[in-house]
This record gives structure tokens, sequence and C-alpha cells, in this order.
């Protein structure tokens, strides 16, 4: 009974550092202003900003990150993906061949849920976006299962937990789906 008690309330006296200890690394997460991409599109760039969007940065990133262009909703034209951080949540924006018209927002989340530790007591940001080819979206299904892919006729959007997993999200059909990646 003493040891559990014991057990009580030391875990009661250590879990609100650590939550100060996740909140402070989330305020301290390096986030990049829009105008920092200069291969954005001046009309996405411009969009960004009017939004009130700045870019979370990976713990590991060595230049600005979290911006990709790929061919994520036909095979025919470029879109751009940007990792979109307003009030400390994210979400992924894709401007459909660079445009502004349609903005599509998906995969919306705190930003502290995508926080880990680093080593040596360190806490770092570990969202991250990549493209995922039709190759990677195969292999990963062949490895690890999951939902079934559609055809693939363009690129999807890796949305990556760095270091532990992550999920492809697929246009097809007008809608986006959800597909294994890495794990």
């Amino acid at each position: 009974m003493f040891i559990w008690l014991l057990v009580l309330l030391v875990g009661e006296s250590i879990a609100p550092a650590r939550a100060q200890d996740w909140g402070a690394a989330d305020r301290a997460t390096r986030r990049l202003a829009p105008s920092v991409f200069r291969n954005l599109p001046v009309v996405v760039r411009t969009e960004l900003e009017r939004r009130g969007c700045t870019i979370p940065q990976p713990f590991a990133a060595t230049g600005p990150a979290n911006v990709i262009s790929g061919r994520f909703t036909s095979r025919s034209r470029t879109d751009w993906a940007v990792l979109c951080s307003r009030d400390r949540t994210s979400s992924i924006l894709v401007f459909r061949g660079g445009s502004t018209a349609a903005v599509v927002d998906i995969a919306s989340e705190p930003d502290v849920n995508s926080l880990q530790g680093v080593g040596n007591g360190a806490i770092g940001y570990s969202r991250a976006l990549g493209v995922a080819d039709a190759k990677y979206i195969r292999d990963h299904y062949d490895r690890y299962d999951g939902p079934k892919p559609p055809p693939l006729d363009h690129d999807g959007i890796n949305d990556i937990f760095l270091e532990k997993g992550s999920a492809v999200w697929y246009w097809d059909g007008g809608r986006w789906l959800k597909l294994t990646g890495a794990d």
C-alpha cells in the first residue's frame, strides 16, 4: 500500500513538469514565415500570409521544410502542399495547380501532437511532408497492408511523423484517402 501511494505521489509530481515541458516545446517550435519560401508561387505565398500561416519546422531540418510540390490531384498539373500552422494547430493546405481558388485543408491536428523526445531530454517537432509516388504507395501497401490503394496515376502527400511512421493522403474520386505509409 505504501509503495502504491508513493508511486501515485511521485507520478503526480512529475506529470505537471512534463506537461509544462511539452507546452514550452510547442511554443518554441520554429515556425517560418511564407516569405522564406522563395520557390512558392507568389499567389500561394500571399494566400498563406493572408490566412496567418507559419510553416513549422521539423527538429532535424537543415533548411526550410514542409512546403512541397507534386502532382497531388492529377497527373497533368503541379500542385503545392504546405503545412500551415495557425494558433499552434497545423493542417496541410493543398493549392491545386498553384491556384488559390479552391484550397483544400486536410489532416488538421494540434502541433503539440507532433512533438517527441529527441534525445538528451530535448523535445522536438516531428511532422514533415514528403512526396509519395506510386511506387512508394504500392511498396508500403505490399509491406504493411492497410487500405487498398485505388489505381495510381499521380502522387500522394506523405504526412510523416519522423522516426515513427507516416500516412499517405491520396486524391481519388473527389476525396482524400488516407493510405498506408511507413510504419
